[in-house]
């Protein structure tokens, strides 16, 4: 570890354009020292020789790790095991920072050691540069902690906070899961009891594409079988914090854990269906309506109970 160093990890696929201008935002930093690892997770467009470009015009800054496709998760790894700084800083490639975020990040980590992530507000824009209202996170302003509060939802975007390296280094290694895996991740590290500390300013823009992991469908297989995984892992997470079942946050939690286990049961993942619904109904035990979809599940299988839960749901908003 180097002392005072920030790192950098930004992970692609087949992102040139939009590398280019990640690395920018970095380069534009106020703050020194820095260092950019660009993980190239198996592009098969430009990427690879213009990630490479970047760390010849830039050789004491920008490095680049070339993997076969294994997904964000394992692609932040390779940086994570690759990374030699104090402090760590996670960047998508459709997104940048502002120039001051190290500068105003590292201060605030430096004025409060008890302290292992700063984070401050992110503004959202969409494929046109246009300003949009990020309105399906709730606010998260101030909060000294990350769990309870990210039961509700991954309450910030990878881009915002900057986290101490030893933090990192006590949650120890991503999973390969593509999805959701962030929030995992911080939950892993909300877990450990770590501390944050906020900076009212914004200092990063999330820049929304039309190909961006997290803008999927709820019929997918593949993503809802990976979502399951991951939420199940929140939730030891949320027990080894010590957060009860009788929390708002835990029980909001219980009823999303009930709605994807429907959801994956529609689309004929019987295994993750009963496992998220058994996890639900354990912190909410005493709810009508998990005895009668429990009841419905065993007659007539995970599968069938999905769907007829989704032809519901679909009347509902109607």
């Amino acid at each position: 570890m180097i002392e005072g160093l920030v790192t950098t990890i930004i992970p692609v696929f087949n992102r040139a354009r939009l590398l280019e201008e990640a690395v920018a935002s970095v380069l534009a930093q106020t703050y020194r020292p820095i260092e950019i690892l660009i993980i190239d997770d198996g592009s098969t467009d430009d990427t690879p020789r213009v990630a490479d470009r970047l760390a010849a015009e830039h050789p004491d800054v920008v490095r680049v790790i070339h993997q076969p496709n294994r997904g964000v998760g394992a692609a932040r790894e390779a940086g994570r095991l690759a990374a030699r700084g104090e402090f760590i800083q996670h960047l998508d490639s459709d997104d940048i920072l502002l120039p001051q975020k190290f500068e105003k990040m590292v201060a605030a980590l430096r004025e409060h050691p008890e302290c292992g992530v700063a984070y401050g507000r992110t503004r959202h824009r969409d494929v046109n540069g246009n300003p949009i209202a990020c309105d399906w996170k709730p606010v998260l302003a101030g909060e000294e902690t990350i769990l309870p509060h990210f039961l509700r939802a991954r309450m910030w975007d990878t881009v915002t906070p900057l986290y101490r390296a030893s933090v990192i280094a006590q949650a120890g290694a991503w999973t390969t899961l593509r999805l959701e895996e962030d929030w995992e991740y911080d939950c892993r590290i909300g877990a450990l009891g770590t501390r944050l500390v906020f900076i009212d300013k914004e200092l990063a823009e999330v820049r929304i594409q039309p190909d961006r992991l997290s803008m999927g469908t709820s019929r997918d297989a593949h993503r809802l079988r990976d979502r399951a995984a991951a939420e199940l892992l929140i939730l030891g997470h949320a027990r080894r914090a010590g957060i009860t079942n009788e929390t708002l946050e835990m029980q909001h939690f219980a009823r999303a854990l009930f709605l994807l286990a429907r959801q994956c049961g529609a689309v004929g993942l019987a295994n993750e269906s009963r496992r998220l619904f058994e996890a639900s109904r354990e912190m909410s035990p005493d709810r009508l309506q998990y005895r009668i979809y429990a009841a419905f599940a065993r007659v007539a299988g995970w599968r069938a109970a999905g769907q007829v839960s989704r032809f519901i749901d679909a009347l509902r908003l109607r």
